[in-house]
């Protein structure tokens, strides 16, 4: 589904991705963890092209991403689902609008736009907002209303940048539920990068813990958290404890 080889990337001077390789199944929900600018983000911005990586490879399902010009590009990121920590809404959208907006921009009829949109806003339970503008909503419902657009295209993968990293303490959990009945339901292949230590426990088939740039350990979470072999997950299985 997903395979990245020796993927690399520096900001001036500093190594964001020195050598990543990893695979994902299709169908699999895979987190990754590991601590402030370690690369989780910029690895993830780089599977739809947000970040350019300066070498390396990625393979979804068996084409190479980064050959990807134009049309093309733009039909892969259409592809992939993305939630990013800030909603990214556009404020003079309607939130409907919002969900509805790269189906239209893809040529999408209006009517079976808006009912796709319908559809997702359903699911995260948000349909009676449909008519309202985000700066009317919570910021708990403004990332419900990120997660429908990105699953209203019918991603092949969906990529989730620390989605409740900008929420309010108290707006966590409505997030995280919506997004482990996702994980239950949507049978889509799913990275989600996240602090958020129990519920990875809960809906993860494998964790990733990454360290300066670097993948460190990874593996089923009862085993990495049970009989961590790296210091970053010694530091989570801390946190785990603690809860």
């Amino acid at each position: 589904m997903l395979e990245i080889k020796g993927l690399r990337k520096s900001f001036g001077k500093l190594v964001a991705l020195d050598g990543v390789d990893l695979t994902v199944s299709k169908g699999e929900t895979v987190v990754i963890m590991g601590p402030s600018g370690c690369g989780k983000s910029t690895l993830i911005r780089c599977v739809n092209r947000l970040t350019e990586p300066d070498e390396g490879t990625i393979l979804l399902g068996g084409k190479s991403v980064l050959d990807l010009r134009g049309s093309e590009l733009q039909d892969l990121r259409r592809n992939v689902g993305f939630v990013f920590q800030q909603f990214n809404l556009i404020g003079r959208l309607t939130v409907l609008e919002n969900v509805m907006f790269h189906l239209v921009l893809g040529g999408m009829d209006l009517d079976e736009a808006r009912e796709r949109g319908r559809l997702v806003l359903e699911k995260v339970g948000l349909r009676s907002t449909q008519e309202r503008r985000p700066h009317e909503l919570s910021g708990g419902q403004q990332q419900r209303v990120g997660i429908a657009r990105a699953l209203v295209t019918h991603p092949q993968i969906m990529l989730w940048d620390e989605p409740t990293a900008s929420l309010d303490p108290i707006l966590v959990g409505e997030v995280l539920e919506v997004m482990e009945e996702l994980v239950k339901t949507a049978a889509t292949t799913m990275v989600i990068v996240t602090h958020e230590v129990s519920f990875a426990l809960r809906v993860a088939e494998r964790i990733v813990f990454m360290d300066k740039g670097q993948v460190v350990e990874q593996g089923a979470p009862r085993e990495v958290f049970e009989n961590p072999k790296s210091e970053i997950a010694r530091l989570y299985r801390k946190l785990l404890v603690k809860q």
